[in-house]
């Protein structure tokens, strides 16, 4: 993201539009688009403007997610790249190595060795993806030492790996593990011939990684707090694993007996937790709403917020709250062209899933951890025979 909103009102026409500190809710405005990489590959490039976070030594001891797989590392272990090296790697920032744009900077492929992770020729080694730090960007460094400080220690199967940094002057650059299959938001809502619909199956192995990667985050002893869940910021390898990307907004939970923390009001309007917005207030469950905007999107096929639907349509979550109760009113929701790929039974489990992510107060929200076990669930409910619903 990278740009605040304004106090002046205007419409909001993309699920990606920016929250601000010390805006109203009613005074939502839309001044900073979050741009994905514009080919669906590789690393997101949206960036958000980080609010004042604790860090060092503030993120410590070993966690476990519920399913094993991660940890949180006593210190970031990365691989620290001088500018010329980066240069090399990407071929001088050559306008054909661009993955993306977005509001903290360009994104670029690069190409590293891969015993000394050092930067090699383009097609040896393998590729990485290397975001680069606008000058003008007023919260980057703010973001970048927040990518650092919590993306550099967290190790987990759905947590993009954060491999080394660049700090040289004026020049910040973070160098990523490359995602093959680009952002979950490219591949619902890009509607071109080289992106195909996601079945019903590879939905369900999506929202099953996403969660076990908020799963994890929320299980530390720190209760890492994302705090800008989106389709944008979920991104896929080549085999359709999803990884949590985008720790620019990432903060420490509550601790000494504190339900949440306070802080400036950062985020993403559509996805973020009405508390949150109302009056600041974090909880580690806003997460869990904005997880459960993601599946409502994946769900029905809809972007979170688009003023090109019919008014009442605009904001997805508004007008598909009181539908998701109906067994009936559910399937016409359900995304066209997932259709006969789920039972009825699973479609209701889900819809139902995504209510209890919605609720207006933190508490009676599920954990993710219980988020993950309702997903396998309902992707044990498979579709026995043709026709079989």
């Amino acid at each position: 993201m990278g740009n605040c909103m304004q106090p002046a009102a205007a419409s909001v026409n993309n699920a990606n539009s920016t929250i601000s500190a010390n805006t109203r809710p009613s005074s939502l405005t839309t001044t900073g688009i979050s741009t994905n990489t514009s080919n669906g590959v590789g690393i997101s490039a949206t960036s958000s403007s980080a609010g004042h976070s604790r860090f060092g030594d503030d993120i410590s001891s070993p966690a476990g997610n519920g399913n094993g797989n991660g940890e949180v590392l006593p210190a970031a272990d990365l691989k620290v790249y001088t500018y010329s090296d980066l240069k090399v790697a990407t071929r001088n920032f050559k306008s054909d190595m661009v993955l993306g744009v977005g509001g903290f900077g360009t994104v670029y492929k690069g190409w590293v060795d891969e015993k000394t992770m050092l930067p090699s020729k383009q097609g040896t080694g393998f590729m990485v993806a290397i975001k680069k730090l606008n000058h003008e960007s007023v919260q980057g460094f703010q973001e970048w030492q927040s990518e650092v400080n919590f993306l550099g220690r967290l190790s987990h199967p759905n947590v993009v790996k954060l491999l080394g940094y660049c700090r040289d002057e004026r020049d910040l650059l973070l160098v990523y593990e490359f995602l093959q299959k680009g952002s979950l938001e490219n591949h619902l809502f890009r509607r071109s011939s080289s992106v195909q619909p996601l079945s019903w199956d590879l939905r369900m192995k999506i929202a099953i990684g996403a969660a076990r990667g908020l799963a994890f985050l929320h299980s530390s002893d720190d209760n890492v707090i994302y705090r800008d869940l989106k389709a944008s910021n979920i991104l896929l390898d080549g085999n359709y694993n999803a990884k949590i990307s985008d720790f620019g907004l990432a903060k420490l939970g509550p601790s000494g007996g504190m339900s949440h923390v306070t802080t400036r009001v950062m985020g993403t309007y559509g996805y973020a937790a009405p508390e949150y917005i109302a009056t600041g207030h974090l909880y580690v469950k806003s997460d869990v709403y904005g997880f459960g905007v993601v599946l409502l999107e994946m769900m029905t096929g809809l972007r979170a917020l688009d003023t090109k639907r019919p008014g009442p349509q605009h904001n997805l979550v508004e007008w598909s709250k009181p539908l998701l109760p109906n067994r009936k009113k559910v399937k016409t929701i359900m995304d066209a062209r997932i259709e006969g790929q789920y039972t009825s039974k699973a479609a209701m489990l889900f819809a139902q899933l995504v209510l209890h992510c919605l609720e207006s107060e933190p508490r009676k929200r599920p954990s993710m951890k219980e988020v993950v076990e309702v997903l396998e669930q309902i992707n044990a409910m498979k579709v026995k025979s043709k026709g079989t619903t």
